[in-house]
């Protein structure tokens, strides 16, 4: 991975963290000010927008953290395995958060079943994201195994020579 890319992917990491954080502290400053209104189940939304950003946040970080790991040229180890871990945990959480708000929205009176299905399929494709990174993640324990088989023979290799 380039300089330049590894660079230009920290950027975008850092301002979709900020970003995050910024609507986390709009929602927390609206939950402490903002009286409910009685059409939607406000507090139950701003909760979950909480939640999701703090998802987003995991994921974020630890992308960074195996950025970091790629340019250094550690990433097949089994360091490598939390930080991937990490990113399915809050993934998945994400999922079960976008079908509670789909569940939220459903109750108010201004959501039609389109929308809702909408809402559900969205929720099935960000599980989808969990399980592609799923697979990633056993190819990477493939190429892991692979390096320490491959250690061992040169190991096994330099005795003989």
């Amino acid at each position: 991975m380039g300089k330049l890319a590894v660079h230009a992917l920290r950027v975008v990491l850092v301002v979709m963290f900020a970003g995050a954080v910024f609507v986390q502290g709009l929602m927390v400053w609206a939950l402490a000010t903002d009286p409910e209104d009685g059409t939607l189940p406000l507090t139950p939304l701003r909760v979950v927008v909480i939640l999701g950003a703090g998802a987003l946040q995991v994921v974020l970080v630890c992308v960074g953290r195996l950025v970091t790991m790629v340019r250094r040229g550690t990433v097949f180890s089994p360091a490598a395995f939390r930080y991937v871990d990490g990113v399915i945990g809050a993934v998945v959480a994400g999922a079960l958060l976008w079908f509670t708000l789909a569940a939220l929205m459903a109750t108010g009176p201004e959501m039609e079943p389109p929308g809702i299905l909408a809402l559900g399929g969205i929720g099935v494709a960000v599980l989808g994201v969990a399980l592609i990174v799923l697979v990633l993640r056993m190819l990477l324990a493939q190429a892991v195994a692979r390096d320490v088989e491959a250690a061992r023979m040169r190991a096994e290799l330099d005795e003989v020579i």
